[in-house]
């Protein structure tokens, strides 16, 4: 039979127990795993299909970023011209003559002013042609600036001769593309010896370089500019103007 005492001690134990599994359910929680701190993280929304894309970036977008990043170092190491204060600012009037020289304004007012005061049908022929492409690259180099609206370079200098609207943009230089369009016109269509011929490719390419040291263009500006210029000029002799195929034109510059 146990003693009285042995089983006060038991029930002494045992109430002991009973206390410290009390304490331990009161007290603080135990601290979150690191998995289960992590869980929130990894329960977070995705990222955008852009952000991924730029985080990983394809072959022909790096491609394309790295040619446009070394076409703004170099034209704006090329920009000689851009200001007075450049390194051939001094140049710089010159420049600009040579910018008026491959301007659409006087060339729509020579090839008209020639129109109305020649007597020649041959070269009423050839004028009215030459105003057709001057009045195609107009539009043209109008459409593809509004479309991809590429800003100037930041070092050009806003004072330019007779700007319009779409003048504010760069992509492609009209300069360029005109001094292409009437190189390869005049080369075709006028009876010139040969050093006037290399003067009028000289010329050509002197506008289109001059566009890049005024800081107005970007490289890459003036090349597709050429390259448009040099396609008006087939589609202006796919669709050569002559008294059989436009006799009302041809008509109302008669005299």
């Amino acid at each position: 039979m146990p003693s009285p005492r042995s089983s006060r001690e038991r029930r002494a134990g045992s109430g002991g127990r009973l206390e410290f599994l009390s304490l331990s359910q009161r007290g603080p929680a135990a601290p979150e795993s690191p998995s289960r701190r992590r869980e929130p993280a990894a329960a977070a929304a995705p990222l955008p299909e852009e952000d991924c894309m730029k985080l990983n970036p394809s072959f022909v977008g790096i491609a394309l970023s790295s040619l446009l990043a070394i076409d703004l170092w170099a034209s704006k190491r090329l920009g000689v011209c851009a200001g007075e204060g450049s390194a051939w600012g001094s140049a710089r009037p010159l420049m600009k003559v040579i910018e008026v020289s491959g301007h659409g304004i006087p060339w729509l007012f020579g090839t008209f002013y020639g129109l109305c005061h020649t007597d020649s049908s041959a070269a009423r022929e050839v004028l009215l042609n030459l105003l057709f492409a001057l009045l195609l690259d107009l539009v043209m180099v109008a459409l593809v600036k509004g479309l991809v609206k590429r800003p100037r370079p930041t070092h050009n200098k806003m004072d330019m001769f007779v700007t319009i609207s779409v003048d504010k943009y760069s992509f492609p230089s009209g300069h360029a593309t005109r001094a292409a369009l009437v190189c390869r016109f005049v080369l075709r269509h006028l009876v010139l010896a040969v050093p006037l011929r290399v003067l009028v490719v000289l010329w050509a390419l002197i506008v289109s370089i001059s566009r890049v040291m005024l800081g107005r263009h970007n490289m890459t500006d003036v090349l597709f500019g050429l390259l448009l210029g040099y396609a008006l000029y087939g589609v202006v002799e796919h669709c050569w103007l002559s008294p059989a195929t436009a006799p009302a034109l041809f008509a109302l510059w008669s005299h």
